[in-house]
């Protein structure tokens, strides 16, 4: 096996376990980028949802009659939310947000089975206040972002308490048997918000491969530079004193010297070389003489 041979084994094994190293690295962290530039998405969503929340209960709320007269739906702040993160659920149907609860007043609202698990973990971890995770959909992977719906608020007790205390408006639109039994500081349900992680992740991958490609462009570059230099610096140097090194062992000893310019080891063992070479044809001069 070459001196070129061993070299390029070597340079091909140093440069596959570099590529390897980089490559796991650098996906990992892309795929955490994604992952973090979907979460801060469905912040922004769910913080949206709050100053519809907000905004129902402090400018649309009192500008409506009295609930024990007519009920608004409009007025709970709830289905303020739903209904216009709704819009953007139908231009952007992998998108949404929901008020699911274990039993809500809405029937629209009852959490499914995945929802009611999230719902029952803030239950039973109420000091818990977020809750972020990944599950699987048929148009791929969605994260969710969810936080508790806990009663604080006394006053909202007067809906929810039972179906004889409720207005009686609201019990004619939604029935006695939904939305009541809740109790003060009770979690009743979790605001949830999806959010796709397909483009994200096709971002990451197509930034992964990109990066990956220019780094081996750049490796191989690097390869036939490496490559070059071990030719012109060392292999045909080696090449031709092993050359010289064959012809003085038959007994051709009218050879050029090898060149001695540099400083390097190279041009060590070629000064070496041609002491030897000098020093043997001095004793090959010296035997004839006798």
């Amino acid at each position: 096996m070459g001196l070129r041979l061993k070299f390029n084994l070597v340079l091909l094994l140093v440069f596959a376990l570099g590529l390897a190293v980089t490559g796991y690295v650098s996906r990992h962290l892309l795929q955490e980028n994604a992952r973090e530039e979907v979460l801060r998405t469905a912040g922004v969503m769910m913080e949206a949802a709050l100053a519809m929340r907000s905004y129902t209960v402090s400018q649309v709320r009192p500008r409506l009659r009295p609930m024990d007269q007519e009920f608004f739906p409009q007025s709970v702040p709830a289905y303020a939310a739903t209904e216009i993160l709704g819009k953007l659920h139908e231009k952007y149907p992998n998108y949404a947000y929901k008020e699911a609860a274990l039993n809500p007043t809405n029937p629209r609202d009852r959490a499914v089975g995945w929802e009611s698990d999230i719902i029952n973990d803030f239950r039973n971890n109420q000091t818990r206040v977020e809750f972020a995770g990944i599950r699987d959909t048929p148009t791929g992977p969605s994260l969710y972002l969810a936080r508790p719906l806990q009663i604080t608020d006394p006053n909202c007790l007067a809906c929810h308490t039972t179906a004889e205390s409720a207005p009686p408006s609201m019990v004619k639109l939604y029935g006695s048997n939904n939305g009541f039994g809740w109790k003060h500081n009770e979690i009743i349900g979790a605001q949830i918000v999806s959010v796709p992680m397909s483009v994200p992740i096709e971002k990451a991958n197509s930034v992964f491969l990109s990066f990956m490609a220019s780094l081996t462009a750049v490796f191989a570059v690097l390869f036939v530079i490496l490559n070059i230099m071990l030719s012109m610096l060392i292999v045909r140097p080696i090449r031709t004193m092993s050359a010289a090194a064959n012809k003085i062992s038959v007994g051709e000893l009218d050879i050029p010297e090898l060149p001695e310019s540099g400083k390097d080891e190279v041009a060590v063992l070629a000064k070496a070389f041609n002491r030897m070479r000098r020093s043997l044809e001095k004793a090959i001069s010296l035997i004839d003489e006798r």
